[in-house]
């Protein structure tokens, strides 16, 4: 079943109260627009077009990422049946299922939406319509549905009679699926004679059904599915559902969290069994964490590889890989493909950036290591720093196994220490360290004994 997927994301969302387009509001970790999209790919699309319109720019910035979506631009913003029309006739589609969605529709599922194309595969029906029975079915259009089960007609809510309002429970969530090859056909008969002048997408059905074509229905087990956003208090109730449906699954496989409410999970993540997500914990992008860690609290990680048996505490990593029994944090910062090797340790205060650090390792406390090779079993005094950058170029540390780095040393990019070298405390290396050798850098100490109270008995004399 070849399936095409049009995303209608063109709108402006004026109750959002943004210069940002409405789809380009995050939930959770990524933008409305990248839900859907994401949805539509896993449920197999071969061809996902989005129409963008408002803030065309951001969006298709955003967009390129995904390669396997197509923008087309609503220049004029004239209602759901003109965007789609401009999906079709710029992206040239044709035959096959086309389902299409709304931008704003962050929690529809991919079988959802593979079922909704399957509704109109088979040729029994030309069209179909996602629908739901939300707990409080004001303000959606009602489905009248015939004995045989297709459409008769959608009710709007303000044309509802009470009978109606109260009988009709089967709500429109505003996504249709058609078959592409009599929706190229028939998108030309939807007007505009309303007090809008819009053509609606939902006119297709009478249209469709004046041509002796029939009309169904797909019905979201979870009504939460066909949820949209529209101001940002919506924004953060969908985000509060999505929270929870991702942390009830995550703690069914073998997940403890301390307090659910307070953890954030995006919906690429994955996390192993034993693990434990503690208070303030996000995990975003396509971070993995293996089994048995201890992730948290207030520990945000984005786009990170983390092994078994680790322990990250008041941590911040993005695009890091941390292996088997790490320690790290509190307070400790991980950027730039920094790869923490097995049973080293990373302390309070400090950051890494572009560094391997080897197997066993140590960098204890308030210290910043930037583009460097660490081997094993080096211990990092605290207070020590990479110099590895001169205004213009960043260089290289290396540093071999077994090395012991004093308390507040420098080392000067690039430069190599050697296996088993020693730095005193308080040093500045400017110079490569040869194996087992010692280097100490520092200026002459120089005492005058009796200089405070000397300086006190003069202070005082001036005060006087």
């Amino acid at each position: 079943m070849a399936m095409t997927a049009i995303i209608l994301a063109a709108g402006e969302g004026t109750r959002m109260k943004s210069r940002h387009p409405k789809v380009m509001h995050k939930l959770l970790d990524r933008p409305l627009v990248s839900w859907v999209t994401r949805a539509a790919r896993v449920a197999g699309a071969d061809r996902i077009v989005v129409v963008v319109g408002n803030g065309a720019e951001e969006v298709r910035a955003h967009l390129a990422a995904e390669t396997d979506v197509e923008c087309v631009e609503q220049a004029e913003r004239l209602g759901t049946a003109h965007a789609t029309r401009v999906a079709i006739e710029a992206a040239g589609i044709g035959e096959g299922p086309v389902v299409v969605l709304n931008g704003d529709l962050p929690l529809i599922e991919p079988e959802t939406i593979r079922a909704f194309a399957q509704s109109v595969s088979g040729g029994q029906h030309a069209a179909a319509i996602l629908t739901m029975t939300p707990p409080d079915p004001f303000g959606y259009g009602r489905i009248e549905l015939a004995e045989d089960g297709s459409v008769t007609r959608i009710i709007e809510q303000k044309d509802c009679t009470p009978e109606q309002a109260a009988g009709l429970l089967e709500c429109n969530a505003g996504c249709y699926a058609f078959d592409g090859a009599l929706l190229a056909k028939y998108i030309g008969e939807v007007g505009n004679q309303n007090a809008q002048s819009e053509y609606y997408l939902p006119d297709m059905v009478e249209i469709l059904r004046g041509h002796g074509y029939a009309t169904t229905i797909t019905h979201c087990e979870d009504y939460r599915e066909g949820l949209g956003v529209n101001s940002r208090i919506q924004l953060a109730e969908l985000s509060a559902l999505a929270q929870a449906k991702i942390n009830e699954s995550l703690m069914a496989s073998g997940v403890t969290m301390l307090d659910p409410k307070t953890v954030w999970v995006g919906p690429d993540v994955t996390v192993g069994r034993d693990t434990e997500l503690l208070p303030m914990t996000m995990l975003w992008g396509s971070t993995s964490v293996g089994e048995g860690c201890v992730v948290g609290p207030n520990t945000r990680l984005t786009n990170c590889v983390v092994a078994n048996d680790v322990t990250l505490e008041e941590t911040v990593g993005t695009d890091v890989t941390i292996d088997d029994g790490v320690t790290c944090g509190p307070r400790a910062y991980l950027r730039g493909g920094a790869h923490v090797l097995e049973g080293a340790h990373i302390g309070t205060h400090v950051e890494l950036k572009n560094t391997v650090v080897g197997r066993g390792s140590k960098v204890p406390h308030l210290s910043y290591i930037g583009d460097c090779t660490m081997g094993d079993h080096v211990n990092i005094g605290g207070g020590s720093i990479t110099c590895n950058y001169d205004g213009v170029h960043k260089s290289r540390t290396t540093i071999g196994d077994n090395v012991f780095i004093g308390s507040d040393t420098m080392m000067v990019a690039p430069v190599t220490i050697g296996e088993g070298a020693i730095t005193g405390a308080s040093s500045c290396i400017t110079r490569d360290v040869p194996a087992d050798a010692l280097a100490i850098e520092r200026s002459e100490q120089h005492i005058v004994e009796g200089f405070a109270s000397k300086r006190l008995e003069r202070l005082r004399k001036d005060q006087a």
